[in-house]
This record gives structure tokens, C-alpha cells and sequence, in this order.
């Protein structure tokens, strides 16, 4: 026995069921009874299904299936479509089934009325196969010949009662009432687990949800999970499951364009962030999400790409325009279109779908272009409540996820029409700017968690080879692209030839009186070297002078016999 369990600790049956064991934290009571309640078309005897052909497949668990609505053959036939063998598990003595024909007609209603009957009957399908799991569908059915209530009651009591001491894991499902989940009242009282399931149809979109009404002895998921009832069967989504406790990566994916990456600290987004490219009709948010995973693909990296208003030979065909060829990595399978209207499902299947899809392909990115258009299928706030999860989901599982987001014009561009720019690491704004009688593109950054970026606006051009950003002329007080921006560099380069051209004339008025200069000190020079050797000619001559002056007495002198 693990550490930290005792046998008093309640012990799980695990259902297989995608997301469902997870809420339950483990799966349904083992050895008790768990009631599947809630209106038609909800899933309920899928629900209970499932939990048996599942238990024989993936746990080696024998189940009976006691239905009083389908016959055997329509419970093949039905299930087949959810890739269930019903048949097979039969011929193994793995499955037994019985179909209880109950016709109110024909009860007649004493005070001795009980399920003795029916007792023998599920006795005998669990001990045929040696039944670990057993699904009854319905209790309606069983009970609608009866309108007397307390021997329901009693009745009730009994079954449950009677499916605990077989020591079998059994999953009932029941009807909806009116003010009550349901149709007796009692059910969700004498189980050990209740399980709601409801189908709403809200703005003419239907929806699914799953909720846990209680548990005994065990902890539990207590909020509304969306459901999905797809080829696999059903799928919960374990919205409590996520948080903030995702880990991050020091690592870098290119963003698809060059000069982009050099304004996010020259290395792109970070691997695994949440990155938001939002602005009006035409800017160029879907071309950068296409450059995006074109660049990705090409560094091997798996892509998802989810569009809820273009088909994927659209998108193929329009980012071919601005020389990004997607069609190859969609044919190598390393790039996979999901495109739907968004009206097609509610926002949890959508969820969920996203779900399923990352499970099935694991994409390192993800591309959701545009979440705008979610809003004809929930209100901002349910958009934002899905978004909330599908991020942490994708942040838990390292992928890189990029959405779009289309903002009304009038509007404030720095604030997203969904609310989710406060959960993005990195935030892309596109603009446009009328000048000179044009429009022209310009993106700037405003926010990159984690990094230094670039805080200059820049204008760029789609062309046949791609997303270019251009040199942004930065003018006083305001920014010039386009055709203004190309006539004040055009007066520019007038005005820096001239600079220059009097700045040649005046270098060369300065070297000439340089010349003039040099001569006149030339001049100068040979003018004082003469009168430097002139005046050395006469100091000599006058020290010769002087000596001979000298002698000239001292001769004398002799001559006259003087002292």
C-alpha cells in the first residue's frame, strides 16, 4: 500500500474517461453506486457506456450493462459510431447486457410491488461475465408504471442498497426533474456520487457542461467543466487542474521576420509565452501570424494553426501573395489547419477541441487567428474566462501560442476587444497612418515581458518577398511613412548636397588664404634669416674692431714708453 494511504481512505475506480478522473481525483467510488443525472441528449447513457467498455479495455474490469430503453442491437449500433465493439466484448465474455422491457400497462400496482425480478436478472449478467462494473439506463424507465411514491422510495433505497453489497462499481442514470435534479427526488440523495450533465442551447449555440453535485469521502472538482462528445467518446475539460505553476524556458523562437526579432532583444518571443497581435481590419495581423509559423516550420517545430474566417486554401493562397509558402509544410504534416465557423460550437467545445487537437498532433505552436470572432458564440466574458484556460493549458505544456485580434476603428487601439491583453507576455500593436492622402502600415511593441524591446514605431510594406520593416523617419514631434516620409527624405538629401557643396567652397577659400599664408611667412622667414645673418656679420665685424682698436693702443703705448 502506497505511502500516506490507509484502508479507511475511499478507494477509486478510475473511469478512463478523458478529464474526468482528474476532477474526481482518482475516479468514481469503488464498490459504490454513482448517479449520471440530467436532460435528454445530455450524455448520460454514453456517460455510463463508456465507463464499462472503457473499465474491460484499459483496466481489465468485466461490466454489465442493464438498459430498459435500447435493445442490444441498438446499443451496437449506437456505440459503434464511438469506435466502441460492443459485439467483440460480448463474444469475450468480457460484457453482458440485458434489455428490461417494462410496460406500464401491464403492472399492476400493489403494496408488495419490489425488484426482486430484477435483482435476479442483474445478479445474473454480473455472474456471467463476473462483472466488476455495472451501468443501469434508466431509472425512468424501470419506475414509470409506479405513481405511488413511497414504494419508489423504498424501492430506491433497496437497489442502491443492494448494489453496494455486491461490491460492484455501479453508474445509474436518471432524468432531470423540474426543481429537482431528479425526477424522484431521492436518487442523488441515497448515492454516494452525483454527476450532472447538462445540454443548454444559448443564442441557438448548444453547449455541454459537467458538474459534480457531491462525493463522499473524497475531494473534488466543484466548478462547471465543458464537455465534448466526439468519435473518441466523451472528454471532460479539468478546468481546476490549471494555474500558475507552469514552468518557463530561457529559449527563443523566431518571430518570422528579422528586424522584428531585433526589436525584441534580437532573439524573438520566448518559447512557450503567449504573444497577442492585435489592430484594425487590413494591417496585417494574419501575415505576421503567417510568418510566424512559416518561420517555425522551417526550423522543424510542429504548428497548429486554428482560423475562424479563412479556409485553408485561402490562407494558403493569400500569405502566397506575400511570398510565404505554407502549402509545403502542410503537405510535409508538420503544419495542420483547424478551420471553423465559430458558430459551429459553443466555447467550451471549442475549448475542448483545442484540447483534443494538442493532444492528438503536440504542436510546439499554436496560431488562433482571429479570437475576435469568438464573440458571436459567448460574451466578452465568457471569451476571456476560455481564453484564460486555453493559455494556461498551452503555457503548461510549453507551447508557443499566438493569437490575433481584431480592434473596431474609433476605438482604443491599446485595449483588446476581449480583455486578454493582461494575460500576454508579448503585445504587437498594428496600425495605420494617414498621410498625404495614403495609408500606410506601422507596428510598434507594447509589452514584452521578460526582455528588453524596442520602443520605436515602424512602418512596414508587404511585398511578394514577405513582411519588411522600414528605416522609420522620425520627424519633429511626429513620425513620417509612405510618400511623406520619401518627400522630406528627398528634401533631406537636397539639403545635404548643399550643406556639402558649401562646405567644398569653403574649404576651398580656407586652403587658398592657407597658401597666401604660408607664402607671406615664406617671405617672412627668408626675410629674417637676412637680417639675422646681416646682424651677425656686424657683431663680428665690430668684435674684430674693437680688437684691433686694442692693439692699435697697446702699440702705441710701447712706442712712448708709457706704463
Amino acid at each position: 500500500m502506497p505511502d500516506g494511504i490507509t484502508n479507511d481512505q475511499l478507494e477509486k475506480c478510475p473511469s478512463g474517461i478523458r478529464g474526468l478522473d482528474e476532477i474526481t481525483e482518482g475516479g468514481l467510488p469503488r464498490g459504490r453506486p454513482t448517479l449520471v443525472c440530467g436532460g435528454p441528449g445530455c450524455g448520460k447513457t454514453l456517460m455510463a457506456l463508456e465507463f464499462i467498455v472503457r473499465g474491460i479495455r484499459d483496466f481489465g474490469e468485466p461490466g454489465a450493462f442493464m438498459a430498459f430503453e435500447e435493445k442490444e442491437q441498438e446499443l451496437i449500433q449506437n456505440s459503434a459510431s464511438l469506435g466502441f465493439d460492443l459485439r467483440t466484448l460480448i463474444a469475450q465474455k468480457k460484457l453482458a447486457t440485458d434489455y428490461v422491457h417494462i410496460e406500464r400497462s401491464e403492472i399492476e400496482e400493489t403494496g408488495e410491488y419490489d425488484l426482486d425480478a430484477l435483482f435476479a436478472r442483474l445478479a445474473g449478467i454480473i455472474d456471467e461475465v463476473g462483472a466488476k462494473r455495472v451501468a443501469l439506463d434508466t431509472l425512468e424507465a424501470l419506475f414509470a408504471g409506479l405513481p405511488n411514491e413511497a414504494i419508489v422510495r423504498a424501492e430506491l433505497r433497496r437497489l442502491f442498497r443492494w448494489l453496494k453489497e455486491k461490491g460492484v462499481t455501479a453508474v445509474i442514470t436518471a432524468e432531470q426533474g423540474k426543481s429537482t435534479l431528479t425526477r424522484h427526488g431521492l436518487e442523488e440523495y441515497v448515492s454516494d456520487c452525483v454527476i450532472f450533465l447538462d445540454h443548454r442551447v444559448t443564442n441557438q449555440i448548444a453547449t455541454r457542461r459537467l458538474r459534480i453535485v457531491k462525493y463522499r469521502g473524497s475531494k473534488h472538482g466543484t466548478n462547471e467543466y465543458p464537455t465534448m462528445i466526439d468519435e473518441h467518446g466523451l472528454s471532460v475539460l479539468p478546468i481546476s487542474s490549471l494555474g500558475l505553476k507552469y514552468g518557463v524556458s530561457k529559449g527563443f523562437v523566431s518571430s518570422g521576420i528579422d528586424r522584428l526579432d531585433v526589436m525584441l532583444s534580437g532573439k524573438g518571443f520566448y518559447k512557450g509565452s503567449s504573444i497577442l497581435i492585435s489592430g484594425t481590419a487590413g494591417t496585417g495581423k494574419s501575415s505576421f501570424a503567417a510568418a510566424f509559423a512559416n518561420r517555425s516550420c522551417s526550423e522543424g517545430r510542429k504548428c497548429l494553426y486554428f482560423s475562424y474566417e479563412e479556409s485553408p486554401d485561402q490562407i494558403l493562397r493569400n500569405m502566397q501573395s506575400i511570398g510565404v509558402n505554407l502549402r509545403q509544410w502542410e503537405s510535409s504534416g508538420i503544419l495542420r489547419f483547424e478551420t471553423v465557423r465559430p458558430t459551429l460550437h459553443g466555447l467550451e467545445s471549442h475549448l475542448v477541441n483545442a484540447h483534443k487537437l494538442c493532444e492528438e498532433f503536440s504542436p510546439e505552436i499554436v496560431v488562433v487567428d482571429p479570437i475576435t470572432n469568438l464573440t458571436s458564440v459567448g460574451t466578452v466574458g465568457e471569451i476571456t474566462a476560455m481564453l484564460t484556460r486555453l493559455i494556461d493549458y498551452l503555457k503548461n505544456r510549453q507551447i508557443t501560442a499566438l493569437f490575433t485580434s481584431l480592434t473596431e476603428g474609433g476605438g482604443a487601439l491599446e485595449q483588446s476587444q476581449v480583455a486578454v491583453s493582461s494575460l500576454m507576455d508579448t503585445w504587437l500593436l498594428l496600425k495605420m497612418l494617414d498621410s498625404a492622402h495614403e495609408r500606410n502600415r506601422v507596428l510598434y511593441i507594447l509589452k514584452s515581458r521578460g526582455m528588453g524591446h524596442s520602443n520605436q514605431m515602424r512602418e512596414f510594406v508587404l511585398s511578394d518577398k514577405g513582411i519588411h520593416l522600414m528605416d522609420v523617419y522620425v520627424g519633429p514631434g511626429t513620425v513620417l511613412t509612405g510618400s511623406a516620409r520619401l518627400a522630406q527624405e528627398a528634401r533631406d538629401r537636397e539639403a545635404e548636397v548643399a550643406r556639402a557643396q558649401a562646405a567644398a567652397m569653403r574649404q576651398r577659400e580656407l586652403a587658398l588664404e592657407k597658401v597666401a599664408l604660408q607664402n607671406q611667412l615664406a617671405e617672412l622667414q627668408a626675410k629674417l634669416q637676412g637680417i639675422s645673418e646681416e646682424l651677425r656679420v656686424t657683431v663680428n665685424q665690430e668684435a674684430e674692431r674693437l680688437v684691433t682698436a686694442k692693439e692699435e693702443r697697446n702699440g702705441m703705448a710701447a712706442a712712448r714708453r708709457a706704463d
